[in-house]
């Protein structure tokens, strides 16, 4: 326990120059970008004057040098505070806060989705190499690969929602039903089924391919051999030797996919509704809203540098060749 202590607090001192960096890297980026939020205010209303666009730059600090809005940003930062959203009239830790959860809940079940079925395919068909049930799983997961996301999830609604009418078309609860206990999270369930799906389905073809090449290579190693040579059957050296070899590579893949799995989201939570922060973060880039996205991004540095401390802590776990350190 002191060990696994002691790594969890290097590990978080190692994190806080790379988020920190991050966070310089994220507000340059932004300031970038033409316009900021006073223009769009100003293009709403139909057009601003100079000096109403000059109150309004200065309102949101806007008007200062560029190294005066980052030192502020970082001492912010520091403060725990990521500032306010103007366009949204609120604070951005509340917004975030409000939002976080169902973007964690269409993340954990998209993963886990892919993540246990990929393995289940890949063995399948590592098992069953050259064999016809082969061809398929890959044929399939080839398709899911190079297919858009958000075709699949237009495919989705277009299929169970408006021609089946099987499942809700988008949103994460039906507006104005008045739901509470099992009935409320029964309804959740059934808005989560689409997105999840959709997001899922990309993730899970990485997933199939990637277990069946890891497991086609330890089935080469001499220890299999030797499990073998022993009189071992084909089904236990396949599940007590080669799979737990051949799911490390998955593990590795599972923390270096966790931003690419908030980038689709936004696909995702745009096409489907889904109020999460992938939707927040797509209509902070159009509105100029720099705080919240910001917010948006820093938050999403620290999901995927604690995503991978966990899964090094995982791997560990599995491999006892590996020692915390």
């Amino acid at each position: 326990m002191p060990r696994l202590f002691g790594y969890l607090a290097r590990r978080v001192l190692q994190a806080v120059p790379i988020v920190l960096g991050i966070a310089v890297f994220n507000f340059f980026l932004l300031h970038l970008a033409p316009g900021d939020a006073a223009d769009v205010l100003a293009g709403e209303a139909g057009g601003a004057s100079e000096e109403y666009l000059a109150q309004m730059k200065a309102k949101f600090g806007l008007d200062q040098p560029l190294y005066v809005q980052l030192g502020r940003y970082l001492a912010n930062v520091a403060s725990f505070d990521l500032g306010f959203s103007f366009r949204h009239n609120m604070a951005v830790t509340e917004l975030i806060a409000g939002r976080l959860p169902a973007t964690l809940l269409l993340m954990v079940m998209a993963v886990a989705l892919a993540f246990v079925v990929g393995i289940v395919l890949g063995v399948t068909a590592a098992r069953h190499v050259r064999k016809p049930i082969d061809s398929i799983v890959s044929i399939v997961a080839l398709l899911a690969y190079a297919t858009p996301i958000f075709w699949i999830g237009l495919m989705m609604i277009l299929l169970f929602s408006v021609n089946l009418g099987w499942l809700p078309s988008g949103g994460m609860q039906t507006i104005g039903a008045d739901l509470q206990g099992a009935a409320y999270v029964w309804d959740i369930a059934q808005h989560l089924v689409l997105p999840t799906l959709t997001l899922a389905l990309f993730y899970l073809a990485l997933y199939t391919r990637l277990m069946r090449a890891s497991m086609l290579e330890v089935y080469g190693q001499d220890f299999v051999t030797t499990a073998r040579a022993k009189g071992l059957d084909e089904r236990r050296v396949a599940y007590r030797h080669v799979f737990r070899n051949a799911v490390l590579p998955m593990v590795t893949m599972l923390g270096l996919q966790v931003g690419s799995l908030l980038g689709g989201s936004v696909l995702v939570e745009t096409v489907f509704g889904w109020p999460g922060l992938g939707r927040l973060a797509f209509e902070a880039v159009f509105q100029r809203d720099h705080n919240l996205l910001l917010g948006i991004l820093l938050i999403s540095s620290l999901l995927v540098v604690g995503v991978n401390v966990l899964v090094d802590l995982v791997y560990a776990k599995l491999d006892p060749r590996i020692e915390l350190r």
